[in-house]
């Protein structure tokens, strides 16, 4: 690797060991790095803590609109789905993104918690009850993939069948290797569940979209939809997938759970700062060329957090290697795009660990961590199974 030659973050080998591509970055390059997202797509990867802070806090030199950006980027680019404009929060700013930000925000803190914590409970319980006399589960698709989209579902108002739609669609973007069939498949079934609420309201964050006094369009409400499909199903599974690794291959921290030394929101909190399960993202376009500690960043081209490489950047962990408790990361980002379902997600990952290692408290991996593989993509840090064991349950 040359002081100049990018780093491609779409091959199997970055995936299989991220870490270990972030110090080789860190020490070529330093804290912004020269990276393709897939061939022919440049971009400059964040990987210093400080420098990400003042770039998410940043809206007016780093906005987070790609329309000038994408007029050089065929539609069947792999990773043009994951980046392109949309009229939706996450990819507009100024008054368009209050407009947005604030119709999403309405929407989702109306989430009765106490419901959710119900809803999510009686989902993991069928989920279990559909393996558990099998002794054998894939955690990944058999526990933490159902839970996230059941329990979106439900929150959104969204017939099953949609839902797997919109799913299938996700999961090819996230991937990016279909990603422009999984963008048509993703808008159609989007569409349709708007259809269907605007025809028959209900309590669900789609009906209240529709009510909301910001007057969104049809064509606006699929697309916060999308936004929060995007991060409610893919990221959400991860983090769950990613924090029962962590609990069932480090004895010392199970240990430390089922003694009630440690809990699992300790869990979630370590594996989010330091391995989230998105990894790199929160993406910003400069409108013109943008010194950032020296380096010029080149105008309209994505400046990429990197969300695992901050938050394990060495300038911020000094030798402190204790995160439970700790929520100075970035994996929820920062600033005017922060995640504004935050307390959901715990929510919705720490009850669906729990209630797991409380059903089968003898549960373990089925492999070796060492032999689980990672799926390749610039974006998330997903596992490609969590197969696991158990007693069989008569």
């Amino acid at each position: 690797m040359t002081p100049n030659s990018p780093v491609p973050l779409y091959e199997p080998g970055f995936a299989s060991d991220p870490h270990a591509a972030y110090e080789r970055m860190r020490t070529t390059h330093g804290p912004l790095v020269p990276v393709e997202l897939s061939p022919g797509i440049p971009a400059t990867l964040v990987i210093g803590y400080y420098q990400a802070r003042r770039i998410l806090a940043d809206p007016m030199r780093f906005p987070a609109d790609p329309r000038t950006w994408q007029q050089q980027v065929p539609a069947s680019f792999p990773v043009r789905p994951m980046m392109e404009w949309r009229p939706n929060a996450l990819r507009s700013s100024g008054a368009e993104h209050a407009r947005y930000r604030a119709a999403n925000t309405s929407a989702i803190n109306a989430v009765d918690q106490h419901q959710l914590l119900t809803t999510v409970e009686k989902i993991a319980s069928g989920t279990i009850a559909d393996f558990r006399t099998a002794g054998r589960a894939d955690l990944l698709t058999q526990y933490a993939w159902p839970i996230a989209f059941r329990v979106l579902s439900a929150l959104l108002g969204c017939p099953n069948e949609t839902g797997s739609r919109i799913a299938d669609g996700m999961a090819r973007i996230f991937n990016a290797t279909d990603a422009d069939r999984g963008n048509q498949i993703l808008a159609q079934a989007v569409a349709e569940l708007v259809t269907l609420r605007q025809g028959h309201p209900a309590d669900d964050i789609t009906s209240r979209l529709l009510a909301h006094p910001a007057h969104l369009s049809n064509e606006e409400i699929a697309h916060q939809l999308v936004t929060l499909y995007g991060a409610g199903i893919e990221p959400l599974t991860n983090l769950i997938a990613n924090t029962l690794l962590k609990i069932l291959s480090d004895a010392d921290f199970a240990a430390a759970v089922h003694a009630g030394q440690s809990t699992v929101r300790d869990a979630l909190d370590i594996v989010l700062y330091t391995d989230p399960p998105l990894a790199n993202y929160c993406i910003t376009y400069p409108p013109y060329p943008t010194d950032i500690d020296g380096v010029l960043l080149p105008t309209h081209q994505p400046v990429v957090i990197s969300m695992a490489a901050c938050n394990n950047d060495p300038a911020l962990r000094g030798t402190s290697g204790d995160f439970s408790g700790n929520r100075a990361h970035l994996s929820w980002s920062n600033g005017p795009h922060a995640c504004p379902a935050r307390p959901h997600a715990y929510l919705i990952a720490e009850t669906a660990i729990s209630y797991l290692l409380d059903a089968l408290p003898e549960i373990d991996l089925a492999v070796p961590a060492t032999e689980l593989r990672w799926r390749p993509g610039p974006f998330h840090r997903a596992l490609e199974t969590l197969p696991a064991f158990f007693p069989p349950a008569r």
